[in-house]
C-alpha cells in the first residue's frame, strides 16, 4: 500500500490516525498485544480512524499525526478510551499525537531499517543483482486442497478419480454442444454449462479455460506424493499443473519423489503473522509458512540426452542434471570473508540460522514484512561458523521430527487390555487439559502441561518451554493438535481423518508420538536459538 500512503500525503494537507488495533488475524503474544475488537464479532481485522484535510490556503508539506491506542487492551478499555478524548482536538489536548515523517519508501509505523539494503538480497528475479540463491519458488497453491490433500494415499487417489471422471465427462459433453462453435463464443457459455456441484467437483478459472479448449485429463498416480501441508504437518498431494492452481518453480525443485533436496521456507511477504522460517524435504503448500518463500539447496533440470556428462555441468541423477542453488560469486564472497574452506552447504545452513535469529527478526521485522530476507555478514569468522553450525543442528532437528527421542512425557491410559492399538490410539481431536484452581488463579485458561489425546489417553508432563518455539504463528505442538483432527470439508463433504496416515505406515502410534518427539524438538530448537551469536552493529559487514 505505498502507493497509496504517498498519494495521501501528496493530496491532503494533514492526516490524522487514530489506531485502535484489535487485529485478530493473528495468534499467540501478538494476538494478546493488539487487544480487544473494537467491533466485537463484527471484524476481524484492526481499525483505524482516519481524519483526511485538504485546506487549499495550505504552503508546505502534510502533517501527519498518529496515535496508537496501546498493547493488550480489551474492548472495553479502548472504548472508553476513545469516549474520554471525546474528539480529535482531545487527543491533541491530551499530547497524545505523535508526528511521522515518511521515509522514502512511503512507510508511515513500522519503517523499514536502512541497514537491511546493505545486505545480500536472498534472491530475485531482476538482472543483475547479485543473490545468494540462483532462484526461489512459493510453496504449492492448489484452489482446492479438499480435493488435493488427504492424510491417506488412497483418499487422494479416489477424491482424485472421482474429480477428473467428472471433468473428462463435462469435457466430452461440451465438445458435443459446441460443435461449430468459436473459442470466443465457448469462452460464454463455459459458467451456464458446467455442473456446479462441489461434492462433484471443484472448478477454478484455469480449468474452466481447459474446458473452454476442449483439454481432458488423465489421473496419474505417479502425482500423489507426500507434502507439508502445515508445521510438521504431512499429508499425501496431487502434485499435478492441471489440478493445482501455481507449482511456481516447485517441479525444478521436487521434480520426483525419489530426487532429494532440501527447501528453506520463510514467511512470504504481506503475511500477517510474525516472520518464521522451516526446512523441509518435500513439496511445501503456500500456506505451509504464511505466504512461503522458498529457497533450494539444488536445482534441477531435464538432462538432455546429448551424451555429455561434464562434471561442470552438474550431476545427472535419475534424469535430471542437478545444479547448486547457492551462487558461485556468493560462494567466492564468503571463502574471501572468512575461509577457503567454506562450501555452498555451509552458507546454506548459514542462512538458516540467521533466519532463526531473535534479533535479526526483531531488528528488521518491519523490513520482512515488505521483502525477501537479506542475508547480512558477521564481523567474525567464528560468528560465521556459529551460524552455520547452528543452521545444520536446526535442520536437524526439523527434518528428522518424525523419527528423534520422544521427551520422556507421561501417557495416562485408561484403554482396556483387550483393545487393539488400532483403536486405542485413535484420534478425533485433541484438546488441553481444564486448568487447575492455580492456574485459574493465574489467569491461565487452560493446563497445557497436559494434552487429552483421546477418551482414554491423556498426555501429561508437557514442559511448557516447550511451546516457546513458535512456528508461522503458533507452537510446533498447537499445530500438530490443530491439524490432527478429523473434519468433514463443508463444500466437498469430503472427510479428512489423519489416522489413515497411521494405518497406511503401519504405525498406530505415530500421532501420539509425534506430540512427544515435537515437545524434544522444541526444547532443542530454542536451546539453539538461545546460543546464536549476538548480530549486532558491530558484529556485521556492510
Amino acid at each position: 500500500m505505498d502507493g497509496l500512503r504517498a498519494c495521501l500525503t501528496d493530496e491532503f494537507t494533514s492526516l490524522y490516525v487514530f489506531n485502535l488495533r484489535g487485529n485478530q488475524r493473528t495468534s499467540g503474544e501478538t494476538s494478546r498485544l493488539e487487544g480487544g475488537k473494537i467491533f466485537g464479532s463484527g471484524s476481524r481485522a484492526p481499525i483505524a480512524i482516519t481524519l483526511l484535510v485538504k485546506n487549499p490556503t495550505h504552503k508546505g508539506k502534510s502533517k501527519l499525526h498518529y496515535h496508537d491506542i496501546g498493547d493488550y487492551l480489551s474492548r472495553d478499555e479502548k472504548l472508553r478510551i476513545i469516549k474520554s478524548f471525546n474528539s480529535i482536538a482531545g487527543i491533541a489536548k491530551a499530547k497524545k499525537w505523535t508526528s511521522i515523517k515518511p521515509n522514502p519508501e512511503h512507510d508511515w509505523i513500522n519503517q523499514r531499517d536502512p541497514a537491511f539494503a546493505d545486505f545480500y538480497a536472498i534472491s530475485s528475479k531482476e538482472s543483475g543483482v547479485s543473490t545468494v540463491f540462483l532462484d526461489h519458488s512459493s510453496g504449492v497453491k492448489t484452489n482446492r486442497d479438499a480435493w488435493v490433500y488427504s492424510f491417506g494415499e488412497k483418499a487422494v487417489a479416489g477424491q482424485m478419480r472421482r474429480m477428473i471422471d467428472m471433468y473428462k465427462s463435462q469435457v466430452e459433453d461440451f465438445i458435443e454442444v459446441c460443435v461449430g462453435v468459436d473459442k470466443k463464443t465457448r469462452k460464454s457459455m463455459v459458467d451456464e454449462f458446467i455442473e456446479t456441484d462441489p461434492k462433484k467437483i471443484n472448478w477454478t478459472r484455469e480449468l474452466k479455460g481447459d474446458l473452454v479448449k476442449h483439454k481432458s485429463a488423465i489421473f496419474k498416480s505417479t502425482a500423489i506424493r507426500p507434502a507439508h501441508y502445515r508445521p510438521f504437518t504431512k499429508q499425501y498431494l496431487y502434485f499435478d499443473r492441471q489440478f493445482n492452481n501455481c507449482v511456481y518453480q516447485l517441479p525444478k525443485v521436487f521434480p520426483k519423489p525419489e530426487i532429494e533436496n532440501l527447501l528453506i521456507c520463510a514467511t512470504g511477504t504481506g503475511a500477517t503473522k510474525e516472520f518464521s522460517s522451516l526446512i523441509v524435504d518435500v513439496v511445501p503448500d503456500l500456506e505451509m509458512i504464511s505466504k512461503s518463500v522458498c529457497f533450494p539447496l539444488y536445482l534441477y533440470d531435464k538432462a538432455e540426452d546429448d551424451g555429455k556428462l561434464s562434471f561442470d555441468e552438474g550431476e545427472i541423477i535419475d534424469g535430471y542434471r542437478r545444479r547448486d542453488a547457492i551462487t558461485d560469486v556468493m560462494l567466492k564472497t564468503f571463502r574471501d570473508a572468512y575461509d577457503k574452506k567454506v562450501t555452498k552447504e555451509d552458507i546454506f545452513y548459514y542462512v538458516y540460522g540467521i533466519l532463526h535469529s531473535p534479533e535479526y527478526r526483531t531488528r528488521f521485522a518491519a523490513d520482512l514484512k515488505k521483502m525477501l530476507p537479506r542475508i547480512p555478514l558477521t564481523k567474525e569468522t567464528k560468528d560465521f561458523w556459529a551460524f552455520s553450525k547452528a543452521g545444520r543442528d536446526l535442520a536437524h532437528w526439523h527434518l528428522n521430527y518424525e523419527t528423534v527421542e520422544p521427551w520422556a512425557v507421561v501417557f495416562f491410559d485408561e484403554a482396556p487390555m483387550s483393545m487393539p492399538a488400532e483403536e486405542k490410539f485413535k484420534v478425533k481431536k485433541m484438546a488441553f487439559a481444564r486448568p487447575t484452581q492455580q492456574q485459574k488463579d493465574a489467569g491461565e485458561k487452560w493446563d497445557k502441561t497436559r494434552i487429552i489425546y483421546n477418551s482414554h489417553l491423556t498426555i501429561s508432563e508437557i514442559p511448557l518451554e516447550a511451546y516457546d518455539y513458535v512456528v508461522n504463528g503458533k507452537s510446533a505442538i498447537e499445530w500438530v493438535m490443530e491439524r490432527y483432527a478429523v473434519t468433514v470439508d463443508k463444500d466437498s463433504g469430503i472427510r479428512k481423518d489423519p489416522n489413515d496416515w497411521c494405518t497406511e505406515h503401519n504405525n498406530p502410534r505415530y500421532i501420539i508420538d509425534l506430540i512427544a518427539r515435537l515437545v524434544r524438538v522444541s526444547i532443542e530448537t530454542m536451546k539453539i536459538v538461545e546460543s546464536l551469536p549476538v548480530l549486532n552493529e558491530k558484529q556485521l559487514k556492510s
